[in-house]
């Protein structure tokens, strides 16, 4: 039942997840047209009810991630089973620290957690040594979670060498994906001016 909920869990928090990285793509086009999606799409997912089950999905899912690795801990075998766990235990360690950040930022500091609030860390005068490997390796952890958890439910219905394959490309585009947002908000492709209430120190 757990790993029912697990999954029912995952696919709601997918479903969010698939719009927030359209969104960080779009931002290839310029802040104006990330911003403009991102205000296009907070109305659904910032709803009265719709927010709250968001959030205690995230919860669940960092309680039940860890339980099943604790439960599984050393019978683990071959590089998908570990993958999974060390990107399910990544994404809960992210899930916390992240969630906890930008309700930090709307609730305490008042800002707008918008483009600027997740550029602000990967600035050249800010901390780009924690946040660049910390936002790319939440990418690479969803997609290699993802890709693991699809090669395990489909196992019996596909041979292992294709979902081996297709688990793999998964986790490719995981990788040039993270990266490409990371440099997107890093400043890489255009200039960024963060407005002065962003700046994690002297812009």
């Amino acid at each position: 039942m757990l790993h029912k909920l697990h999954r029912i869990s995952a696919l709601l928090i997918s479903l969010y997840v698939l719009f927030h990285l359209t969104n960080h793509v779009i931002a290839l086009y310029g802040v104006e047209a990330h911003i403009r999606f991102m205000e296009g799409f907070r109305p659904i997912y910032r709803a009265t009810l719709i927010e709250p089950i968001l959030l205690l999905c995230a919860l669940f899912q960092v309680g039940s991630g860890i339980t099943f690795i604790v439960r599984r801990w050393g019978q683990r075998r071959g590089f998908f089973d570990h993958a999974q766990a060390i990107s399910g235990g990544y994404l809960a360690f992210f899930l916390v620290f992240h969630v906890s950040a930008v309700l930090y930022g709307r609730l305490v500091q008042g800002l707008d957690t918008n483009f600027f609030f997740a550029a602000a860390g990967l600035q050249p005068r800010a901390y780009p040594i924690f946040f660049v490997p910390y936002y790319t390796l939440a990418v690479v952890a969803y997609f290699t979670h993802l890709a693991c958890g699809l090669r395990w439910v489909l196992q019996k219905h596909l041979s292992t060498q294709f979902l081996n394959r297709a688990a793999g490309g998964v986790m490719t585009v995981g990788f040039i994906l993270g990266l490409t947002i990371v440099s997107t908000f890093s400043g890489t492709y255009y200039p960024i001016a963060l407005p002065s209430e962003y700046c994690l120190n002297k812009c």
